[in-house]
């Protein structure tokens, strides 16, 4: 690689983790959006009946998912024109190997963004370049990054903006993929998919999505793309001769998964009211929260070095993220996971109150 890859960030909080630990009540784990709600039953009982796998599952994936997927983002994004579906071994993989696969030269991402979309680019040997949200800004490239709702900030792109980016991928015809693993948690704003803005013209258009969050799948793996129909031919050919495949079991327990929005919205409930209780305690504090209109994160600023407010915070038991993490941007930031239990929420913000 013509750059060696970055030290994993996190490993550069164990020392604050420790911090936390040693509060008498213990750590209260607000770094990591890992989740930590059960995973419906209903979907553990699809993959309980299909734990009977002695074949190797397909590429392409199976024909009922293939349908479940392309039916859920007809309705549930407005998907239109022609487009193809591809299940994934969770959206991370993807996010770090897109560039190879494309053979990417050069990769725009997000000046304040999800790590893995630079390490991906480092992978490729392609050349990382950050940009600000508004595409008119944009240089030449082959390939860029949109992330709407964000993460970290929980920042929803507007519909004037996305189309900005799709008009930006045609008249360079440059790969436009939006991450758009957050779309279902909406909070103050309602998140537009790109694929709803591309008027049925899908050329260069990805979305990737997770079920990670939406389903608290995260250990399942398992996500999916969806968009241009001859990139992803492309893109499947080759995780053939790779051996990607996303195990069938899991195939099944995704086809269940993306036929139910109740649980998806009874979890969306929970998130948001996780973030709605924890945020006056942290503007109490002296916090400022910006953005955050969607997803799973509070993006929060005093004013001082990340660093300065994570210290602050794991010496009441709290973990946070500094915002560096995700570019220098983010450097004055931290980020707040909504990712444990509500009983580790009520319990963060009595510490926080008890200031």
């Amino acid at each position: 690689m013509r750059s060696s890859l970055p030290d994993f960030p996190w490993d550069a909080l164990a020392p604050y983790a420790d911090k936390a630990r040693s509060y008498p009540a213990g750590i209260i784990d607000l770094s990591v959006g890992t989740p930590v709600d059960p995973t419906p039953e209903f979907i553990q009982a699809a993959l309980r009946e299909s734990s009977n796998s002695p074949s190797y599952p397909v590429t392409a994936g199976t024909p009922e998912l293939r349908g479940a997927i392309k039916n859920w983002a007809t309705k549930r994004l407005g998907a239109t024109g022609e487009f193809d579906v591809l299940p994934l071994i969770g959206s991370k993989e993807l996010v770090a190997w897109l560039p190879t696969i494309l053979e990417s030269k050069k990769v725009l991402i997000p000046q304040i963004a999800y790590p893995t979309y630079h390490v991906g680019a480092l992978i490729a040997q392609a050349q990382s370049i950050p940009v600000e949200i508004d595409a008119k800004s944009w240089p030449d490239a082959d390939l860029a990054w949109m992330n709407s709702p964000s993460n970290p900030t929980g920042r929803v792109h507007s519909v004037d903006e996305i189309k900005d980016c799709i008009q930006w991928s045609r008249k360079n015809s440059a790969v436009l993929i939006s991450d758009e693993c957050y779309l279902e948690f909406e909070h103050t704003s309602t998140p537009t998919s790109v694929l709803a803005l591309t008027g049925g013209d899908n050329t260069n258009i990805l979305a990737v999505h997770s079920l990670s969050k939406r389903s608290s799948m995260a250990g399942y793996r398992a996500a999916f793309l969806v968009g241009d129909s001859a990139l992803i031919a492309k893109i499947r050919e080759l995780r053939k001769h790779a051996g990607m495949m996303v195990a069938l079991p899991v195939q099944k327990a995704m086809t269940v998964a993306l036929a139910d929005d109740l649980h998806v919205a009874e979890q969306r409930g929970r998130y948001n009211a996780r973030r709605d209780a924890l945020r006056p305690a942290l503007e109490a504090c002296g916090f400022r929260v910006e953005f955050s209109n969607a997803g799973l994160y509070l993006w929060c600023t005093r004013d001082e070095d990340a660093w300065t407010s994570v210290d602050w915070l794991a010496a009441r038991g709290i973990l946070a993220t500094p915002g560096s993490f995700y570019g220098e941007k983010g450097k004055n930031h931290i980020r707040i996971a909504m990712t444990v239990t509500d009983a580790q929420i009520h319990d963060a913000v009595s510490r926080l109150k008890a200031l």
